[in-house]
């Protein structure tokens, strides 16, 4: 299935400014797990866009975007799993593509990090999501999602926004390694919070989205919903500002676990990630040989 239900040449690997990949797991999941299933979900919903973005004013697909099928899931743990998406990933850079990874749960979001600092020493990473992803490890394990982001925060410079739940560990951590973390209720009563968060990123960036960032009245399909989220503009306003700024040489949006019967969150995602690719595919060649 393509992304966005596309079916001409722009969906070519090889003409493709942008590759689509698939990441159905959800091994590590500790509260609701179902993200395994996020990625099926946003491609079918994805096919029910229309491809002219009013934002935009433009077709954004005819830069092209390649869909990868599924990729395969290794069971033997989260490292192993971690390892396979950041050889995934580190092919699409190296042919000079961006990258739009679809979860699946968020411990993978740190292979496609790996990779990107592989490829672009300087890589940054902008986190929208709920929670602070930075314990040591988790459940005995240092791949787990909720320590993605004190792995990502070891090889590279972080940001996060939207953080409004932590444990004890965690808020100690920020405090110790100066970690840039805004909160959502920074964002929602700073009239210029994109302009005070993206003060801290410049040069090459990844972009990591959990969609708990969200709140859980637009986007209730989440494995671990966190009241008091972004709105749908909020999150728009971030990604504009950082991808102005910054050159996002590529993205990820995870954790949706979709609910049976309630598509608006699917839908919601699959148009995140259109406008995202819209957002980045302005002068995209230039952006990728820079």
């Amino acid at each position: 299935m393509n992304f966005g239900g596309i079916r001409d040449s722009s969906t070519d690997y090889t003409n493709a400014a942008f590759v689509v990949v698939p990441v159905p797991y959800d091994l590590t999941s500790t509260y609701q797990p179902g993200s395994r299933r996020g990625p099926a979900a946003i491609l079918e919903a994805s096919a029910n866009m229309e491809l002219y973005d009013e934002e935009l004013h433009k077709e954004t697909y005819r830069v092209g975007i390649s869909t990868l099928t599924p990729l395969d899931v290794d069971a033997r743990g989260p490292a192993e799993m971690v390892e396979a998406v950041r050889g995934s990933i580190a092919q699409i850079i190296n042919d000079e593509k961006t990258p739009v990874m679809l979860g699946g749960e968020h411990s993978i979001s740190f292979g496609a990090v790996a990779a990107m600092k592989e490829k672009h020493p300087r890589i940054s990473v902008l986190q929208l999501d709920a929670h602070a992803d930075l314990r040591d490890t988790y459940q005995n394990s240092p791949y787990s999602h909720a320590s993605v982001a004190r792995r990502i925060s070891e090889i590279c410079p972080l940001v996060q926004a939207g953080i409004r739940s932590m444990s004890a560990e965690e808020a100690e951590f920020i405090k110790t390694a100066g970690i840039r973390t805004y909160s959502s209720d920074f964002i929602l009563s700073t009239r210029n919070f994109c302009e005070q968060i993206c003060a801290d990123l410049s040069g090459d960036l990844y972009i990591t989205v959990d969609l708990d960032v969200l709140d859980p009245s637009v986007m209730p399909s989440t494995g671990t919903p966190e009241p008091g989220g972004l709105s749908w503009h909020h999150v728009l306003e971030l990604v504009r500002e950082a991808a102005q700024k910054c050159r996002v040489r590529g993205f990820d949006i995870v954790e949706l676990a979709p609910i049976p019967g309630i598509i608006a969150p699917d839908f919601l995602a699959a148009k995140l990630v259109y406008r995202m690719i819209g957002y980045l595919s302005k002068d995209a060649g230039t952006r990728q040989n820079a």
